[in-house]
């Protein structure tokens, strides 16, 4: 599918998450490309909220960057959520000691800085979505979708 490219302020990044997150299923991994602070993490939490919503569950009221962790999970009901954060990952033998491969099949994946992984999933079902920052207010949204 081709390229389409959205600009958005930070509550229509909002939005592009929740609408997105209605057509996440078990096996959809979500890569979010970007720089630091241009809204991976803002778009991430959308869509984790969105999804609790989707299921008519309350969401968690912190939602964080993995940054730290580099994997947080979240379960609603019948559906497990891993947020990975890959920026301190610096060798794909990393990738296989997270058990990230086996996480992919029966959950929804987020992933922030997956250039790391993109190899390694190129046959799978992804969403692509790149952020850029146009200034403190805006985004320049790139995504294709591959579903």
């Amino acid at each position: 599918m081709k390229e389409k490219t959205l600009t958005l302020d930070l509550p229509g990044l909002e939005k592009f998450g929740e609408k997105l997150a209605h057509n996440l299923d078990h096996g959809n991994i979500l890569c979010l490309f970007g720089e630091l602070g241009s809204g991976k993490t803002t778009f991430a939490r959308s869509v984790i909220r969105s999804i609790y919503k989707k299921q008519n569950s309350e969401a968690p009221h912190s939602i964080k960057s993995p940054s730290f962790p580099i994997l947080i999970t979240y379960e609603v009901n019948n559906i497990e959520i891993y947020h990975y954060d890959l920026y301190r990952i610096s060798n794909t033998s990393e990738l296989f000691e997270l058990n990230i491969f086996e996480n992919l099949e029966n959950s929804i994946t987020l992933i922030e800085w997956p250039e790391i992984i993109l190899k390694e999933i190129k046959s799978k079902k992804y969403f692509s979505v790149k952020f850029d920052i146009i200034d403190s207010f805006s985004r320049k949204i790139n995504h294709n979708i591959i579903l």
